[in-house]
C-alpha cells in the first residue's frame, strides 16, 4: 500500500468518477484505475462498485475512507513539522471558527499572528461547531475555535471565553434592562438555518418554559440573521459578542434562566500539535489575555475561568 494509491482512493471516493478523479490527481485515467485496482488486490476486498458507470463506496471502501483521510492528514502534517525547522519562516496553519467568532476577535487574532510570522500560511474554515469537530477528527484541520459541547471525545478542549446569550431587536425597541425567555411567547422570532448550534439552543430552552416560538424568516446565517433583526422582522437570540459595532441593534440579557456558553479552543487528542499551530494557540491566548487586561472584552463576554 502506498501514499498515492490512497490519494487515488480518496480522489474516486470524492468524485465518485474515475476520470474526474484522475483530472484531480494529474494523471492518466487508466493508470489510477491500475493503481486503485493495484490497492483493491493488496487489501483482498473491492473498494468500489462500479455498476453500470455509477460509482459507490462498497462496505470495505467505507471502512478505509477515514482511515486513509487520517493517514494523508498525518503525512501532510509529517511535512509541515520538518519544514518547520527552519524557525516558523514557512509553514501552515489550517484554523477554524464559528461564524460569529470570525465576524468578532478572531479577525484581530488572525491579524497578530500574520504580522508576527508573516511567512506562515493561514487557512480558514468558517463553520458550525459540529462541522468544525467532524474537520478536526478527520485531520482537515489544525485547530478549532468553537462553542463546546462536551461530546467532543476524540479531541482535548480548552475554554477560552464565557459569553452570555441576549436577545437582539432593533435599537429603537426597548425590551427593558432584562427579559425573561417566557416573554417571548408570540413575539414574532428570526432563526438560524437547521443544523446551526443557536437554532437547537434557542428552541431546547422555549420549550423547556413552556411555549413554541413564532418564526417571522427562518434559514439564515449569522449575518442574515442580524439584518433582519435590524429591519424589524422579530427578536433573536445571540451570543453578546457579536453586537459589537452593531449601534442598529439592541442585546437584552435573558434572565430565568440566564444563557450563556463557552467557547473553546479544540484540536486533536492523538495528534501533536505542529510548531505553527502551537504558535497560533499561544498568540490566540495572549490575544484575549491582553483584552481582559485592557477592559477590552466585548460586554457580557467573559475570560472563562475569571
Amino acid at each position: 500500500m502506498t501514499l498515492q494509491q490512497l490519494l487515488y482512493f480518496l480522489a474516486v471516493a470524492e468524485t465518485r468518477h474515475f476520470t474526474r478523479a484522475a483530472e484531480r490527481t494529474y494523471v492518466a485515467q487508466p493508470s489510477l484505475s491500475k493503481q486503485v485496482r493495484a490497492l483493491e488486490d493488496e487489501l483482498g476486498a473491492p473498494l468500489f462498485s462500479r455498476a453500470r458507470g455509477n460509482v459507490t463506496l462498497t462496505p470495505a471502501g467505507e471502512a478505509l475512507l477515514p482511515i486513509a483521510r487520517r493517514i494523508v492528514a498525518d503525512v501532510d502534517t509529517a511535512r509541515l513539522e520538518v519544514a518547520e525547522l527552519v524557525g516558523l519562516r514557512r509553514g501552515r496553519v489550517r484554523v477554524g471558527a464559528t461564524p460569529s467568532l470570525c465576524v468578532t476577535v478572531f479577525a484581530d487574532v488572525l491579524h497578530r499572528f500574520h504580522r508576527e510570522y508573516p511567512g506562515i500560511e493561514l487557512v480558514v474554515e468558517e463553520s458550525g461547531s459540529k462541522d468544525l469537530v467532524r474537520a478536526l477528527t478527520h485531520g482537515e484541520l489544525d485547530l478549532a475555535v468553537l462553542i463546546a459541547a462536551g461530546d467532543e471525545a476524540a479531541l482535548t478542549t480548552v475554554p477560552l471565553l464565557r459569553e452570555r446569550l441576549v436577545v437582539a431587536a432593533p435599537a429603537g425597541v426597548d425590551l427593558g434592562a432584562a427579559v425573561r425567555l417566557e416573554e417571548l411567547r408570540g413575539r414574532p422570532m428570526v432563526m438560524f438555518r437547521e443544523g446551526y448550534d443557536l437554532r437547537d439552543t434557542t428552541l431546547q430552552a422555549c420549550r423547556a418554559a413552556g411555549f413554541t416560538p413564532e418564526f417571522a424568516a427562518q434559514g439564515g446565517e449569522m449575518d442574515a440573521v442580524l439584518r433582519f433583526v435590524e429591519v424589524g422582522l422579530g427578536v433573536a437570540v445571540v451570543p453578546s459578542l457579536v453586537l459589537t459595532g452593531r449601534p442598529a441593534l439592541r442585546g437584552t440579557p435573558l434572565t430565568a434562566p440566564e444563557m450563556t456558553r463557552t467557547i473553546a479552543l479544540a484540536q486533536r487528542t492523538d495528534v501533536a500539535p505542529t510548531n505553527a499551530a502551537r504558535a497560533f494557540r499561544e498568540t490566540l491566548r495572549a490575544h484575549l489575555d491582553d483584552l481582559h487586561r485592557d477592559g477590552a472584552l466585548p460586554a457580557g463576554v467573559e475570560l472563562a475561568g475569571r
